[in-house]
C-alpha cells in the first residue's frame, strides 16, 4: 500500500459546476490513471473511497460528479435526471470528456494509458467514451448494460468488463443480449459477468433512504466485482514504478 493525498477538483459539464474527488499516489512521476463513475445518484463516500483504493494501489484516480456536487437520494428526482441523461449519448460524452480533460492535465496522469470505470449512469458515460472514440486501456462497468448508437461501438478500442447480477430487475436478460450482441457485432473484447442471485446495485453499501425497487447490497459479490475490476485493471494498465 502507498501513501495517497488527496483534493476535490471543479469542473464544468453538462451546464454545472461539477465537484470531484482527485487521489494521488505517492512519488512525483508519472502514473496510469482512472476514471471512477458514480451510479445515477451521484458522486459519495462510496467513489471516493474507490478512487483512494485505486491511488493505493498506484494509479491517479478521479471519481467524477454527475449532478453538480448534488447525491439525489430521492429515486424520483434521480429518475428524472438520469433518464434523460442515458437517452441522449452527446450529454453522457460531454461529462465524460469534461472529467477525462481534468484526469489528463494532472501532471501525475500519464495521458496515454487511462482506463474508465464506473457503476450505473458512471458506467454507461464510460461506455460512450470508447463508443466515441477515446484511447482507453480498458472499460470496467457494473449495473451499465447500456447499448449505444448503431455502429459507433466498433470505435471501441480496448477490452470491456461488464459485471451484472443475475437478479437485476433494471438489466434483465434482454438487456444483457442486446449488449453482448452489440459487442460482439463490434469485434469488441468483451467479458461479462453475471453474479448469482444479486440485485442492482449490489455493489454499493445499503444506504438510509429509499431506494428503486430491485436494488440491494450484496456484500461476497461487491468483493467479487471489486476484485474483477482490479484485475481488469492489472492485465490492461499495469502500474510499474
Amino acid at each position: 500500500m502507498t501513501t495517497i493525498t488527496t483534493r476535490t477538483v471543479t469542473y464544468q459539464a453538462d451546464d454545472l459546476t461539477m465537484i470531484g474527488h482527485l487521489a494521488l499516489p505517492t512519488g512525483a512521476g508519472r502514473r496510469p490513471a482512472v476514471l471512477v463513475g458514480p451510479e445515477g445518484t451521484g458522486l459519495s463516500d462510496v467513489e471516493r473511497r474507490r478512487a483512494e483504493a485505486l491511488a493505493e494501489l498506484g494509479y491517479v484516480a478521479l471519481a467524477f460528479d454527475l449532478h453538480g456536487g448534488r447525491y439525489l437520494g430521492d429515486p424520483e428526482e434521480m429518475l428524472a435526471r438520469c433518464m434523460p441523461l442515458l437517452a441522449d449519448p452527446d450529454r453522457m460524452r460531454g461529462i465524460g470528456h469534461a472529467a477525462l480533460d481534468v484526469l489528463r492535465a494532472e501532471p501525475r496522469t500519464d495521458p496515454d494509458r487511462i482506463a474508465a470505470i464506473g457503476y450505473g449512469t458512471g458506467g454507461a458515460i464510460g461506455l460512450e467514451l470508447g463508443r466515441d472514440g477515446v484511447g482507453l486501456r480498458a472499460i470496467g462497468t457494473v449495473n451499465a448494460l447500456t447499448t449505444g448508437r448503431p455502429g459507433e461501438a466498433a470505435r471501441i478500442r480496448c477490452p470491456v468488463w461488464a459485471g451484472v447480477g443475475s437478479e437485476d430487475p433494471i438489466m434483465p436478460p434482454a438487456q444483457r443480449d442486446a449488449f453482448t450482441a452489440e459487442m460482439q457485432a463490434a469485434g469488441v473484447d468483451w467479458r461479462l459477468a453475471v453474479y448469482g442471485g444479486a440485485l442492482h446495485a449490489f455493489h454499493h453499501p445499503s444506504v438510509d433512504h429509499t431506494v428503486r425497487p430491485g436494488v440491494g447490497y450484496h456484500p461476497l459479490h461487491a468483493q467479487r466485482a471489486w476484485r474483477d475490476i482490479v484485475g481488469l485493471l492489472a492485465e490492461c494498465l499495469p502500474v510499474t514504478e
